[in-house]
């Protein structure tokens, strides 16, 4: 292989890293929004619950498919890094025996 097509490859896994990593902190926020919305509906009417879902202001989230899909793009994310970690390997190797 050539030290560049592995260089491109890598980069190219990089942002598919990239993408996974903030949509799985995206998800985490989600959660994290999730439980204080329980906690808020728990501690509000139910009138009052009823009007700030309306407005959309209170979400019908599910946290149980959160969870869910957090650990499917934290799989997901490691995946991805662990072939890219191998194609860097591969890059490094490449590399090294072009400059030999």
């Amino acid at each position: 292989m050539r030290a560049v097509d592995l260089a491109v490859f890598a980069d190219a896994l990089a942002g598919r890293a990239g993408g996974l990593a903030a949509r799985l902190e995206r998800t985490r926020d989600g959660i994290r929004q999730a439980a204080i919305e329980r906690d808020a509906r728990r501690a509000l009417g139910p009138e009052a619950v009823e009007r700030l879902v309306a407005l959309g202001v209170l979400s019908r989230a599910d946290a149980g498919e959160l969870h869910a899909e957090a650990r499917r793009l934290a799989a997901d994310l490691a995946a991805v890094e662990e072939l890219q970690a191998w194609v860097e390997a591969r890059l490094f190797v490449e590399r090294e025996r072009e400059a030999a």
